[in-house]
Formats: structure tokens, C-alpha cells, sequence
């Protein structure tokens, strides 16, 4: 038996989200061809489930649905067809096994892909035991516990397609990225820029917050909400005020006439949220005035996702996530924090499976 959450409408998390205990689920000998049964250990959170919760630029949805993308577990069974995983496997979720399926390990994902994800056109993590598709799965790192794996699926993924996803623009020794806030995309180019021996200017708006980005390598921290022109103040970081390699855009139309301006030469902006306010749209014609490449992206691939476990593995790095973690029953609290902007990098939800419904 299972416990699990599941959006029953759009109505923002606070009603429409359901907790429901005692489920049951497929048993090993029921699993279609390609099916994996995990039981899920820990899953974390997206602003997306934020989004997808509410009416949104995503839309209406097909529902009910089970949230979450981000999942880690252990294999429990396997389908007849299934040739990667066994059970005993560290497991942790891609973001969309129906693209994976349809179009390969090496397919970029688009809106389309995007709209099949797990937690928005597939159940998704927030869940104690489930079936998934083996598209959807990939070996975990070795090196990292269950909840520090639980937060590799989007935001690691989608700031390492960020930061390698170009191959003649990959960071390293002598290349300056600017990150922005403290969420989890932010934190993990960080780490991740650091490890490669890039000089990384982040953005806060808290002394607290600040000091914990200089601690994880950040060589700058400006203050955006006493910088106006923040952007401006940053290139003069760079040597000979030649502006930024890679800037990773959080913030949609409020942030993105900084990025504009913080920009070097046929330097990347890789636009990946938009948890600004809402401003006046940044007109596209304006990227001829400033020589850049400005590139949207939606996670990454299975074959980057493998990668950049290698990656982790080798460097032995480990993900930041926050000091509060919640239980899979307290999810709405777990979401209210992120609805807040209360929390440092990513908020984990373990999953207690001691729980006799678990």
C-alpha cells in the first residue's frame, strides 16, 4: 500500500492538493513490459508546482495528477522488457520518460515534451511507492545520499544543460558566470561552475543569503534590491568590464534587461524561469544591440542527465538543499515555504516508509 498526493484541480495548492493513504499499487507480476516499481525515498520541489497548481502560462492540465518530478528510490521490481535496471538499483527520475521513449536519450525536450512530464502530463514523485516508465529513470550517484539525489532531476539538470548544453561555450578556468538568487538552478551552476574553475557573481537580497553563496565559492555577491543597476555594477567585475560568459536568467522580464547589460560579446544567456514580477516585456530586437546568444531551455537530456552524474561522482560534489525538510504528509507546508521564498537552493520532502501505511 502507498501514500501519495494527487491535484484534483487548479485552484492553487492550498485546496487543490489531496493526501490519500492506503493506495495500493501494481504488483511485480502486473508491471507492463517496460514498467519499473520504485519506492521512493525522497522527492523535492520545483516553482513549476507552483505554477502547474494554479491557472497559469502552462494551462489547463489533464487531471487528477500525482505532483512532483523530482523522486529518488530504490528498484522494488521490474518488467519483462526492461534491460537497465534491476531490483536493489538507486534510482532517480528524469523529467520526461514519454519524450525519452518517442525520441531518444539524446532528444532536447520542447513545449511538446515538456507538457508530457512527470507531475504535469505523467504521475509524478510525490508518492511512497510507484510505477514508472524505464525512459523515465536513471542510475543514481554513488556518491550521494536518497535526498541529495532527489533534487538532480530539474534544477541540476537544467543548470547543467545551462552551463555545457553549448559545446564551443562550456565554462572553466577564465570564464565569469553570474547566477541569480538563491534558488536551486542558481545553487547548482555554482557548484557546479566552481568545480570547473569558472568565476561565479551571484545576486541576493539578504546578508544572510549572501554569505552562504561566498561560502559555497561565489567570488561576488551584489545586492539587487539596493543596486538598481546591479547589472551594470557587475560587468565591472569582469576583466576589463568585458561582461559575463554565461548568465543564468531566473527572473523572465524583470531580470533580463540586467542580463542585457551584464552580457559580453557573443556570451550566453540561458533564460530558464520566471519568478520575477510582472514588467513590461523585454523586446527580442534588443539581443542585435548587445551581440548575445539567448537561450531557453527545459531541463536537458537522458544522455546529459547521465553525464552529469558522472560528473558529480568524480568531482564528489553534493547538492545544497534546505535546512527544513519535510515529511511527504507535511507536502503543502513544503510548498508554502517555496510559495514564500523562505528557503536556500532546494526543499527536500522525505518520505518516512516506518509509517504503517507506507
Amino acid at each position: 500500500m502507498a501514500r501519495q498526493w494527487i491535484l484534483t484541480a487548479q485552484d492553487g495548492f492550498k485546496t487543490s492538493l489531496q493526501y490519500q493513504e492506503n493506495i495500493s499499487v501494481p504488483s511485480p507480476n502486473e508491471l507492463g513490459p517496460r514498467d519499473v516499481l520504485v519506492r521512493i525515498y525522497a522527492a523535492s520541489l520545483n516553482y513549476r508546482e507552483l505554477e502547474i497548481a494554479r491557472p497559469s502560462l502552462i494551462g489547463n492540465i489533464a487531471l487528477p495528477i500525482i505532483p512532483g518530478c523530482d523522486g529518488a528510490g530504490i528498484v522494488e521490481a521490474v518488467g519483462s522488457d526492461v534491460q537497465d535496471f534491476r531490483p536493489g538499483d538507486k534510482v532517480v527520475t528524469h523529467v520526461s520518460p514519454k519524450h525519452v521513449e518517442a525520441h531518444g536519450d539524446d532528444a532536447p525536450v520542447g513545449l511538446s515534451g515538456a507538457l508530457d512530464s512527470l507531475g504535469l502530463g505523467t504521475n509524478g514523485t510525490l508518492r511512497s511507492l510507484g510505477v514508472f516508465s524505464e525512459y523515465g529513470l536513471v542510475h543514481g550517484p554513488k556518491s550521494l545520499s536518497l535526498e541529495q539525489t532527489s533534487t538532480l532531476t530539474c534544477t541540476w539538470l537544467t543548470a547543467w544543460n545551462a552551463l555545457f548544453g553549448l559545446e564551443s561555450k562550456k565554462p572553466g578556468p577564465g570564464s565569469f558566470v553570474l547566477i541569480q538568487g538563491t534558488g536551486g538552478v542558481s545553487i547548482a551552476a555554482l557548484q557546479i561552475a566552481v568545480a570547473v574553475g569558472a568565476t561565479v557573481v551571484a545576486t541576493s537580497s539578504t546578508a544572510e543569503k549572501q554569505a552562504r553563496l561566498k561560502e559555497l565559492g561565489a567570488t561576488h555577491v551584489l545586492d539587487y534590491r539596493t543596486s538598481p543597476k546591479w547589472g551594470e555594477e557587475a560587468r565591472k567585475l569582469t576583466p576589463g568590464d568585458r561582461g559575463f560568459d554565461i548568465i543564468l536568467d531566473v527572473a523572465g522580464n524583470e531580470s533580463l534587461p540586467h542580463s542585457l547589460a551584464v552580457v559580453r560579446v557573443e556570451g550566453v544567456i540561458v533564460v530558464i524561469g520566471h519568478v520575477g514580477a510582472e514588467v513590461e516585456v523585454v523586446p527580442l530586437f534588443s539581443v542585435l544591440l548587445h551581440t548575445c546568444i539567448v537561450r531557453g531551455i527545459l531541463g536537458g537530456t537522458r544522455t546529459q542527465f547521465r553525464e552529469m552524474i558522472r560528473f558529480i561522482d568524480e568531482r564528489k560534489i553534493v547538492p545544497v538543499i534546505d535546512d527544513v525538510v519535510f515529511e511527504l504528509s507535511e507536502a503543502k507546508e513544503a510548498y508554502a515555504f517555496l510559495e514564500e521564498k523562505k528557503h536556500f537552493s532546494k526543499i527536500v520532502i522525505r518520505i518516512d516508509h516506518s509509517a504503517a501505511s507506507a
